[in-house]
C-alpha cells in the first residue's frame, strides 16, 4: 500500500512543485501578507525590517557556506572518491542500493553535513550506475533523507552554536557543552531509532514498476580543470607543489589541537578549520584544492542566492510578531512535560518558512529559552527540540537539498514526494521519543 501511495504522491509532487527559488519568493510574499495583517498600522516598517534583515545573517551565511564547501571539497579528494566508488559496487540489488546509500550518507551527515552532500551524491550516482534495477530518484532521496540526523551530529548548528563562548544567548542560558546536547543519551536514542526505522520505511516505498534507472544524461559531468600553462614555470611549480598545502593545512591542524587541549568545545568555526586544513593536506596542491573549491561553488550557488531571502523572512517573522504569536501560542498550552514536544512542532513549522538552523535559533531561541526555563525545562533540551524540529521539516522545505540535486542532475520535484512521506513518519517517531527521553 505504501508503495502505491508513494508512487502516486510522487507523480502529484512532480506535477505541481515549482523550483526552490520560486518557493523562496512565494514564501517571502506569503509572510509579507501575514505580517501586514499582523501589523496593519505600520506597513512601511515591514519593508524596512525586511531590507535590514536581508543582510543580518551574512556572517552566519558565510559559516554555513564554508561548512558545506569545505566538506564537499574534502569528499572530492581522489582517494576518498575512489573509496566511495569501490564501496558502491557492493550494492548489487535494489534493496541493498537503497540501504547502502542511506547508511553511508547517514554516516557522512553525522560527521559533517557539507561532507555528506558530496558523499551522498557520489554514492547515489555510483550505486545507480551499477544497479539499473534501483529507482534513481529514490536513491537520491535516500542520500538526502539523513539530513534529519544532522542535529545529533558533529556539525549540529544549534548544538555547536550554544557551545561557543559568548554566543548571543550566553547571558540567558550560559554556554552549554555538547555533552548535554548532541552527546546526550536522549539525543543518541532518537538518532539510533531514526537510523534503524527510516531505511525500513524507504524499502516499503520502493517502486516495483515504472523504475527510473540512472542514465548518463541525468547527473552533470564532473568539470575537470587543467592548467594550460607550462608546468615548469616557477608560478606553476608553486601552484602544483604539495608542500604549501601541507604546511598551511598543518597550521590549521595545530590550531585545532590547541583548541581542544585548552578544554574548549566543538563549534562551527573549529569544524570549518579542520575540514579546510584536511582538504588542503589531502588534495596535493593549492591549484587542485582551488579547482575543487570552484567546482563546489557551482552546487552551493542556489543556497548563496536564496539565503538572504530567508534571512529577510526571519526578520519579518520577528518584527511583525508572527514568530512570537506562533511560539507563545504553542507555549501557552504546554506544560513542563510537553514543552519539548510543542517546541519541536513549532520549530518544524518555523523551519518551513525560514530553513536555517542558526537563523531559526536566532529567531526562536530568545523566545523559547526563557519560556522553557520558566517552566523548569533544561535549556539544552529546548535547544535540541528546536534542532530536531528544524531538521525534521528539511524534508519538506527543499532548500538544503539543492546542492546534492545540482550534483546528480535532478530537480527537487523528482525526490520531494518520497521526502514528504518520510517526514510524516519521522515526525510521529520523534514526537514520541522527545516526550520520553529528554
Amino acid at each position: 500500500m505504501l508503495n502505491r501511495i508513494s508512487d502516486r504522491f510522487s507523480q502529484f509532487i512532480h506535477r505541481y512543485l515549482p523550483d526552490a527559488f520560486v518557493i523562496a519568493v512565494l514564501m517571502t510574499l506569503f509572510v509579507f501578507v501575514l505580517a501586514f495583517f499582523s501589523t496593519p498600522d505600520n506597513p512601511m516598517d515591514l519593508f524596512q525590517s525586511y531590507g535590514n534583515g536581508f543582510w543580518t545573517y551574512l556572517a552566519f551565511t558565510m559559516q554555513m557556506v564554508l561548512l558545506l564547501m569545505t566538506g564537499m571539497v574534502l569528499a572530492s579528494v581522489p582517494f576518498i572518491r575512489r573509496g566511495l566508488e569501490n564501496l558502491s559496487a557492493k550494492a548489487n540489488t535494489a534493496r541493498k542500493a537503497y540501504l547502502f546509500t542511506f547508511l553511508i550518507s547517514a554516516a557522512a551527515y553525522y560527521i559533517n553535513w557539507g561532507l555528506a552532500v558530496v558523499v551522498g551524491a557520489i554514492v547515489a550516482r555510483e550505486v545507480g550506475k551499477r544497479n539499473q534495477n534501483a529507482h534513481f530518484p529514490l536513491l537520491v532521496a535516500c542520500a538526502y533523507a539523513p539530513t534529519v540526523l544532522y542535529t545529533a551530529g558533529l556539525s549540529s548548528s544549534i548544538g555547536l552554536t550554544i557551545a561557543t563562548k559568548d554566543h548571543f544567548l550566553a547571558n540567558v542560558m550560559g554556554v552549554i557543552p555538547t555533552s548535554e546536547t548532541i552527546f546526550h543519551p536522549g539525543t543518541i536514542i532518537i538518532f539510533l531509532t531514526l537510523l534503524i526505522t527510516i531505511p525500513i520505511f524507504i524499502l516499503l516505498m520502493a517502486p516495483s514498476k515504472n523504475v527510473i534507472p540512472y542514465t548518463a544524461k541525468g547527473p552533470k559531468k564532473q568539470i575537470k580543470f587543467e592548467l594550460e600553462e607550462d608546468k615548469k614555470t616557477p608560478a606553476a611549480v608553486l601552484e602544483d607543489t604539495p608542500i604549501l598545502g601541507i604546511l598551511i593545512g598543518l597550521v590549521g591542524i595545530v590550531y585545532a589541537v590547541l583548541h581542544f587541549t585548552n578544554s574548549q568545545d566543538l563549534n562551527l568555526n573549529i569544524i570549518n578549520i579542520l575540514f579546510l586544513s584536511l582538504g588542503l593536506i589531502f588534495h596535493g596542491s593549492l591549484a587542485q584544492y582551488g579547482n575543487a573549491f570552484k567546482e563546489a561553488a557551482n552546487s552551493i550557488s542556489p543556497i548563496i542566492l536564496q539565503f538572504p531571502f530567508y534571512a529577510g523572512i526571519i526578520a519579518l517573522l520577528g518584527s511583525s510578531g508572527l514568530a512570537a504569536t506562533i511560539i507563545n501560542g504553542m507555549t501557552s498550552i504546554s506544560s513542563s512535560e510537553t514543552f519539548g514536544v510543542f517546541t519541536y512542532w513549532t520549530a518544524g513549522l518555523v523551519n518551513i518558512l525560514a530553513p536555517s538552523g542558526g537563523g531559526q535559533w536566532a529567531l526562536q531561541g530568545p523566545l523559547q529559552i526563557p519560556a522553557g526555563m520558566e517552566l523548569g525545562v533544561d535549556p539544552a533540551v529546548v535547544a535540541m527540540a528546536v534542532g530536531w524540529g528544524d531538521a525534521w521539516t528539511n524534508l519538506i522545505q527543499p532548500f538544503w537539498a539543492l546542492p546534492i540535486l545540482s550534483i546528480v542532475g535532478l530537480h527537487i520535484r523528482h525526490i520531494m514526494g518520497y521526502c514528504i512521506l518520510l517526514s510524516v513518519w519521522i515526525g510521529v517517531v520523534t514526537t514520541i521519543l522527545i516526550y520520553f527521553v529528554y
